[in-house]
């Protein structure tokens, strides 16, 4: 794989992370890589960016994110195209959605030159309302009550299927999120690679079990103000009786793997 152009992308807020951000881009700097890094990572010989909102305009070979999930998910909301992400965990958690750690960096850059590696292709999804269109998300989009003294009464429309009833909120998750947000609240955990959506009510008056269904429209409608917050990251807002429309993104969200795993993110988890 030709590596002519490099974004590293570094956690926000963590020196940990802008150090190992630093030394990585000296390394593809060494193999003749144009790179790019984000502010206030600097490093010669590099071109910084003041955000991610403009690497959208590079097209570029690789994108190689340094810190936990919240980089990696910040990094590709950001992204528009399927340009690649190898994800290392620096300063993270349990670095979930991470492919090496930062020792292992040498090897991986080796490896990915000569070709040994393969794309690990992720559904996402995106919401809209009132006509605009918000960030993609990886893991699930939550459309939540605004007012927490009030049960909001929510319509959930998929093909021909209505269901209307009062709940706190309800979240649209990917494969990719099934691990995280529905699960915990008895939603299935899905093989990665899938093509689906996983719809999972919160706390609503009458028992409604999560379902999965293909990648298709989905509509919401809530009788009271509401959020929507993609990736527990950015919240938008939509007023009562307001459709708010949740489909799979139009292009997926793209790692290189170097190994050949089962479910990565069980694995993860201890499972």
């Amino acid at each position: 794989m030709k590596l002519n152009k490099v974004a590293v992308v570094s956690k926000v807020g963590s020196k940990e992370s802008e150090a190992a951000a630093k030394d990585v881009a000296k390394k593809f700097l060494a193999k003749k890589s144009k790179v790019f890094t984000i502010a206030p990572v600097e490093v010669e010989g590099a071109k910084k960016m003041e955000s991610l909102e403009e690497l959208k305009k590079e097209t570029l070979d690789l994108i190689v994110s340094l810190g936990g999930d919240g980089t990696t998910l910040r990094v590709f909301r950001n992204m528009i195209n399927e340009t690649p992400i190898l994800t290392i965990n620096v300063g993270g958690n349990r670095g979930i959605l991470a492919e090496i750690t930062i020792d292992e960096i040498d090897n991986a850059i080796e490896s990915i030159q000569k070709g040994k590696f393969f794309l690990d292709k992720r559904t996402r999804v995106v919401a809209s309302c009132g006509g605009k269109e918000f960030p993609p998300a990886l893991n699930e989009i939550y459309v939540c009550r605004t007012n927490l003294t009030k049960t909001a009464e929510i319509e959930i429309k998929f093909q021909n299927d209505t269901v209307k009833q009062k709940m706190d909120g309800v979240i649209i998750a990917t494969p990719s999120g099934s691990t995280g947000h529905s699960f915990s609240l008895g939603g299935p955990i899905l093989h990665e690679s899938l093509d689906v959506l996983i719809i999972t009510p919160v706390a609503p008056v009458y028992r409604l079990e999560s379902i999965v269904v293909p990648d298709e429209k989905i509509e919401i409608i809530s009788s009271h103000d509401c959020s929507i917050v993609m990736d527990a990251q950015v919240v938008k807002s939509a007023g009562f009786g307001e459709p708010i429309i949740i489909k799979k993104y139009k292009k997926p969200a793209v790692f290189i793997r170097l190994k050949k795993r089962g479910l990565r993110q069980m694995s993860k988890l201890g499972f």
